[in-house]
């Protein structure tokens, strides 16, 4: 992985030159993206899926003005003439580079580096190293879509993606935990030459749904998953569109939905949901379950406002313990994301057979409480997980012997008459926190102003939601009268 490395590296740090062209982080890596996928095309022998003359050694020979000129065309031409993934990742395409000097430093830099080494170490992880670098720049705001890599290669590790299955992401950013299922089957399958050429067929195309709604981050979540083998049709559409309730039942479901407020999507437009709300995540969470075959198994990074918001959510996670067995449910810590101040909490359920009475009890792993605040100076690794997937157990639905650590354990068990004696609220904790916050134990500044952000955002969303059902309350008065 060294060259991997050293190439990321290399490439973020051109980044910097383009700082005078007033170029963003996430400008950069979409930018990087089209000038990767021309180059690893050329590398990679593919090149007959781009037509002639608009190719990487087409750039190349180019210089100063002319050169600028011809890769604002070979955009445009791309995502107008091209076909298949490649009209998808150039579809309304633009430059932000405005100095010829730039993009002829990008393109002579790109085509100098180690290209041969990065093929044997795999172009997939080179490319996965760069958004990595995007989401932990906090100004770039990547954050938001990048779910850390410890976390995601945990959640896989315990659902356990099968090859046959169809695994799904419904909001699926830059594609880590699709690429991670992917990654986990290959690895039990001998890169899939263990499965008949019909299996191999069905595993590169047709294996993984993936929906994102943000055409930029859509676009690398197609070029992560060429650079992986896949060779799924990833949308770009809104799954709490009605778009979202046309797509088939899956067998694993692996997300971390957007956090925070509606930006982007609006209030959701699905008429096919039991209890409506505005509350995205809520939302997200009744897609999820009801999108599950029976006996699916999902596994979903939701904030803690999900585990006891009243009312609407209330009945939202009565239905979920009714329609699923909701066995496990992981508090992470604090600061493992890269642009967020939210508490947030992993789910695990599976899909009953029948939709009544399918959660008998729910284990809760405190992973919060008297851990280190993690960021740049306490990185977050896959390390951290090791007690927790221990605790967890070898069986994917949650059924493998356990054992409740008692009050002064982080794993215990409680039955369904308990929670529903709390009112279904699942923001249950029982450690005493022993630390003693010192200055330089607490958070970054930007950590302790998201959590801010976040606790108002909650509270907005609350009286969002006691308004619309007082509204709903005052049309039925005018109906009667």
């Amino acid at each position: 992985m060294n060259t991997t490395n050293d190439i990321v590296a290399k490439l973020w740090n051109l980044c910097h030159v383009l700082r005078d062209d007033g170029i963003t982080y996430h400008q950069y890596v979409t930018e990087l993206t089209y000038l990767l996928f021309l180059k690893m095309a050329e590398e990679t022998g593919t090149e007959d899926q781009l037509p002639d003359g608009w190719r990487w050694r087409d750039l190349v020979n180019q210089e100063g003005v002319d050169l600028l000129r011809v890769y604002r065309l070979l955009l445009i031409h791309l995502g107008t003439e091209g076909t298949g993934r490649v009209q998808a990742i150039f579809t309304n395409a633009q430059t932000t580079l405005r100095q010829p000097r730039n993009l002829q430093k990008l393109v002579t830099s790109i085509d100098a580096l180690d290209w041969y080494s990065a093929r044997q170490e795999g172009l997939g992880d080179l490319y996965e190293g760069l958004l990595e670098k995007n989401a932990n720049e906090k100004k770039s705001g990547a954050g938001q879509y990048f779910t850390p890599r410890p976390l995601i290669d945990s959640m896989v590790a315990l659902v356990k993606p099968k090859a046959g299955e169809l695994v799904q992401d419904p909001a699926c950013g830059t594609g880590g935990f699709l690429v991670a299922a992917d990654r986990d089957i290959k690895a039990a399958t001998d890169d899939l030459f263990d499965l008949p050429e019909h299996a191999q067929e069905f595993q590169k195309k047709r294996a993984f749904i993936g929906v994102e709604l943000v055409q930029d981050t859509h676009r690398l979540a197609l070029m992560n998953a060429l650079l992986h083998g896949i060779e799924c049709d990833w949308l770009l559409a809104d799954s709490l569109s009605p778009r979202g309730a046309s797509l088939p039942k899956v067998d694993v479901i692996l997300t971390n939905p957007p956090f925070g407020t509606k930006k982007g999507g609006g209030r959701p437009t699905r008429d096919d949901f039991t209890y409506p709300t505005s509350n995205k995540q809520l939302a997200f969470l009744q897609h999820i379950y009801r999108g599950l075959k029976p006996g699916g198994r999902a596994a979903v990074v939701l904030p803690d406002n999900v585990l006891f918001e009243d009312n609407t959510g209330q009945q939202i996670r009565a239905d979920l313990m009714d329609k699923c067995d909701l066995h496990t449910v992981l508090r992470l810590p604090t600061g493992i994301f890269y642009a967020q101040g939210v508490k947030t909490n992993v789910l695990f359920f599976t899909r009953g057979a029948t939709d009544t009475g399918n959660t008998k009890a729910v284990w809760v792993y405190d992973l919060r409480t008297n851990m280190p605040s993690f960021g740049k100076r306490t990185p977050f690794t896959r390390g951290h997980f090791e007690d927790f997937e221990e605790s967890f157990g070898e069986d994917p639905l949650g059924k493998a012997a356990r054992t409740d650590q008692g009050e002064e354990g982080r794993f215990r068990h409680f039955t369904r008459e308990q929670i529903k004696a709390r009112g279904d609220n699942l923001d249950i904790t029982w450690l005493r926190d022993d630390s003693v916050e010192r200055a330089e134990d607490l958070p970054e500044p930007e950590v302790i102003a998201a959590e801010i952000l976040e606790h108002l955002r909650v509270a907005m969303e609350e009286m969002e939601a006691l308004s619309e059902m007082l509204e709903g309350e005052d049309d039925s008065l005018e109906v009667a009268l």
